[in-house]
């Protein structure tokens, strides 16, 4: 990391592509730099930018490296647990419209569909789910039973979209869930064929690919950066590298959107602060019992709120150990008034917080020119 200091051009731009090296900021006039943090900004908390944050950039005279003084307000961002660490939030990527989960027809982890689904509908953006590789199903009886099972898992509000490389509809189609001037963040494990769904979108090779084996449909996966690409008659995508961990993160919200339904029972608990365990009264498990609701699709729900709050207690005791008051916001603390919120109120943000995203929003689309 770099001092800044005076006689530097001050330039505004945005984070577009990050790989081993340093960010490669974008500016207004279609040029780039790449970038270095200033020790400031990293310095205590590590604030570092992310893909997609518009950042302002001092370019000192006669360097071919700017540095990076400040990240502007991001309007929304994709977050999980870091993996490195206890309880720190670890931000993979910023300011985009939709979140789109790819997972392999012929072998959908519907624990990993769920977990990833908590995680985009926490970011407040769209969600909608691909279902990859349909060309290596045995038929269309096949397609059809995996697109049913993953639909009831997503619910109504999430669209999901089966695409073959030999079917130009359903690349057209998911073409259509990024229209120009929208960006989306495009997420799923190794080996489930982003890197070719975004070639299909572009209708030539750019992300590289390995054959798959003829035995099990996979392949290996090659994607080490994350990079906004531009779709020709489209908006943007960002192809995220596989990510392995998808630790949750202040999720709240995200498990309601993803298990609205479990949501809406316990509405009706006899209890306000009902944990859905063993509790008399209680609208979920009952619904358990009767087959309305699978057990398999209950323990994954009380996984997550298991893992939900356990990261919170880790957060207010990292709190104490620093000397610092704990939190007094339901949301970061995990108290909700009752246990189980509809989706609808999971979702609801404060206006002051929807203020403050409209204004970031606002400033981020001006400097793009839309």
């Amino acid at each position: 990391m770099t001092e800044s200091g005076a006689g530097c051009e001050m330039r505004c731009g945005e984070v577009i592509k990050l790989d081993r090296g340093f960010p490669l900021v974008k500016f207004e006039d279609g040029s780039a730099m790449r970038c270095e943090h200033a020790t400031a900004l990293v310095k205590g908390e590590k604030h570092r930018a992310v893909i997609g944050d518009v950042v302002d950039v001092a370019v000192p005279e006669g360097h071919d490296m700017a540095i990076i003084e400040a990240i502007q307000p991001r309007w929304r961002s994709f977050v999980r647990k870091d993996p490195t660490e206890r309880a720190l939030p670890q931000v993979l990527a910023a300011n985009f419209d939709r979140v789109i989960v790819a997972q392999p027809l012929s072998e959908v982890n519907m624990r990993r569909l769920e977990r990833e689904l908590v995680l985009a509908h926490e970011t407040g953006a769209a969600v909608s789910v691909v279902l990859t590789k349909a060309d290596l199903a045995h038929d269309e009886e096949e397609v059809e039973q995996v697109r049913e099972q993953v639909r009831a898992l997503t619910g109504s509000e999430t669209e999901t979209l089966v695409i073959s490389s030999l079917d130009p509809e359903s690349v057209e189609a998911v073409r259509a869930l990024i229209p120009e001037g929208q960006m989306a963040v495009l997420i799923g494990r190794s080996g489930v064929g982003k890197s070719s769904l975004v070639n299909l979108l572009l209708g030539y090779e750019l992300q590289e690919t390995q054959a798959v084996r003829e035995g099990d449909g996979k392949g290996r996966h090659t994607t080490v950066s994350r990079e906004i690409i531009e779709l020709p008659g489209a908006g943007r995508i960002v192809d995220m590298p596989g990510v392995r961990g998808l630790g949750l993160w202040d999720a709240d919200a995200g498990i309601g959107a993803a298990f609205s339904d479990i949501e809406e029972l316990a509405e009706e608990c006899r209890f306000r602060d009902c944990k859905h365990v063993n509790e008399p009264g209680c609208a979920v498990l009952a619904a358990v019992s009767a087959g309305e609701v699978s057990q398999a699709r209950y323990d994954s729900y009380r996984a997550l709120k298991d893992e939900t709050h356990a990261i919170k207690e880790r957060r207010e005791q990292a709190r104490w150990m620093h000397g610092e008051k704990a939190s007094t916001n339901k949301r970061d603390s995990g108290g909700k008034g009752r246990g189980g919120k509809s989706a609808a109120a999971n979702r609801g943000k404060s206006s002051e917080k929807m203020k403050d995203i409209s204004k970031a929003r606002k400033s981020y689309n001006k400097q793009r020119g839309r």
